[in-house]
């Protein structure tokens, strides 16, 4: 121990100050314990190994020598030759994954980290939902809005899809899809974009007189279906979703460029395997195994949709965005003028009109 003459670190240095302090009787050995993290009985062997064999000792016994977990050298070189060409990029928990998973190496895994806040307790109890502009292609295409809507319970991503950018119809779908696939939750919670609440100060004649607002469209589907919409106060407060961003932003950037993706379709193509992926790795069991999911309507296509209300005119037309629909005379009914309709958007475009309940037959009117 005494041949060793390389320098000692900060950390050893407070060290040898405190366990020299406490040998010449300057500070009890509670006193240093406390200071330096370590039980009282640690404290002594230190100073005895000080009295016996100096400051180096205090020194971290395993200082200038290899570690007994580095990987061989052929491995290493292995290692760093696909980490600089194939994996160019990838963080090292995801080169880790990617070596062992496709390329058959074996290597240690890095721990988890702890939980930072206590997640809801059932699955499809709280859903959180955002969106994420980025050059997710990193210029091999157009810049990309990734949507998504995680779950707070487990973390698992339900739904997820990259648009063109952030719109009601994206969230829209990402509804629809969500619906299907799980059910419909118990509360949404997001930010106070334009798309989920009313921000604007205009209130509309029917409004006034109604003394109380129409909500957005999404705000309407999600009313339709007894969801509960909570808006966070900030960034921080979506913390756990704006952390699934951060992921992806590296992951997933990573994945499309392994892949090449370079338009909208590819890149879509990718992100469903990498959502499989992703479940696999990350989500985690509930606290209570029973889920807070309900059963979804069967009218979907008047949910997850764009829904307009118009006066018909005295000659049976509904005009709506610079079209004329022309109703004819329906089963039970000769004219519908002065009734009030409905106009149903689909996600897809297609135009659907509805009495009450009752789908409406119409025809495209000319202009005029």
């Amino acid at each position: 121990m005494r041949g060793r003459t390389f320098a000692l670190s900060q950390k050893e240095l407070q060290r040898v100050s405190v366990i020299s302090s406490c040998a010449k009787g300057d500070m009890a050995c509670a006193r240093a314990a406390e200071l330096l993290s370590l039980s009282i009985r640690q404290v002594k062997r230190l100073k005895k190994r000080l009295r016996e064999q100096g400051e180096a000792a205090l020194a971290h016994a395993n200082r200038g020598q290899p570690s007994p977990r580095r990987l061989p050298a052929p491995l290493r070189q292995a290692v760093l030759r696909l980490a600089r060409s194939t994996y160019a990029g990838f963080n090292d928990h995801h080169l880790c994954e990617k070596l062992c998973e496709v390329e058959g190496f074996s290597l240690s895994r890095a721990p988890a980290h702890r939980q930072r806040r206590l997640r809801s307790a059932r699955e499809g109890e709280l859903v959180q939902l955002d969106g994420s502009p980025h050059d997710w292609l990193e210029g091999r295409g157009p810049r990309l809005t990734a949507l998504g809507m995680q779950d707070d319970a487990t973390g698992k991503i339900l739904a997820a899809q990259f648009f063109p950018s952030e719109s009601a119809t994206g969230f829209l779908s990402l509804l629809r899809q969500l619906l299907r696939r799980h059910g419909v939750p118990l509360a949404f919670y997001g930010d106070h974009s334009g798309i989920f609440v009313r921000n604007d100060d205009f209130w509309s004649v029917e409004e006034q007189l109604a003394g109380k607002r129409q909500p957005t469209q999404f705000g309407r589907a999600l009313q339709q279906l007894g969801i509960t919409f909570i808006a966070a106060r900030s960034p921080q407060a979506k913390g756990r979703i704006e952390r699934l961003w951060g992921v992806l932003q590296d992951r997933l950037t990573s994945e499309l460029r392994l892949a090449q993706a370079c338009h909208l379709d590819s890149a879509n193509a990718v992100l469903r395997n990498f959502l499989t992926d992703y479940n696999r790795r990350f989500a985690r069991r509930p606290r209570e195994m029973q889920t807070a999911w309900r059963l979804s309507p069967e009218n979907l296509d008047r949910i997850c949709c764009f829904l307009h209300h118009r006066v018909v005119s005295n000659d049976n037309i509904v005009q709506w965005e610079g079209q004329r629909f022309q109703i004819p005379q329906q089963a039970r009914r000769f004219s519908f003028a002065g009734a009030k309709v409905q106009i149903y958007q689909a996600l897809d475009g297609r135009v659907s009109l509805y009495y009450r309940d009752t789908p409406l037959q119409h025809t495209l009117a000319p202009p005029g």
